[in-house]
């Protein structure tokens, strides 16, 4: 008698993106000092016909949401949550900027322990390589 495998969400997650016919996603990382790096990057990744996702806030920037110090400190830990999920979602990671800090580093090795391809405007700053 022979079993049938089960599949990993992982795999599950591919198979549902191949049977809804979904571009490649592309999950943008880095240091959030690279904002403006980051959209364009997001410009040139879309023009390619990929689906895009990235941060979309900046919690260094001043704004209301970040002003209370406890506050920020948490909002951080729930984005730092929601990007791994957006890095569990996509298909292939891309680190934008010359710089690489430890929440991007962690990104990189989180990424790669789940086998996404990673890639780098500026491959001299992989912490692999």
């Amino acid at each position: 008698m022979s079993y049938r495998q089960l599949l990993t969400p992982e795999e599950k997650l591919a198979d549902v993106k191949k049977l809804l016919s979904l571009p490649h996603i592309v999950v943008i990382c880095g240091s959030t000092r690279f904002m403006t790096e980051m959209n364009e990057a997001d410009l040139r990744e879309t023009k390619d016909g990929k689906i895009v996702v990235k941060p979309g806030i900046d919690v260094k920037s001043p704004h209301e949401r970040c002003s209370d110090a406890v506050e920020a400190q948490a909002l951080k830990v729930r984005l730092a949550g929601l990007h791994r999920a957006k890095i569990r979602l996509a298909d292939e990671v891309l680190v934008v900027g010359d710089y690489i800090g430890d929440s991007t580093r962690a990104e990189i090795a989180y990424a790669r322990s789940l086998g996404k391809p990673v890639r780098f405007t500026h491959p001299e700053v992989d912490p692999d390589a």
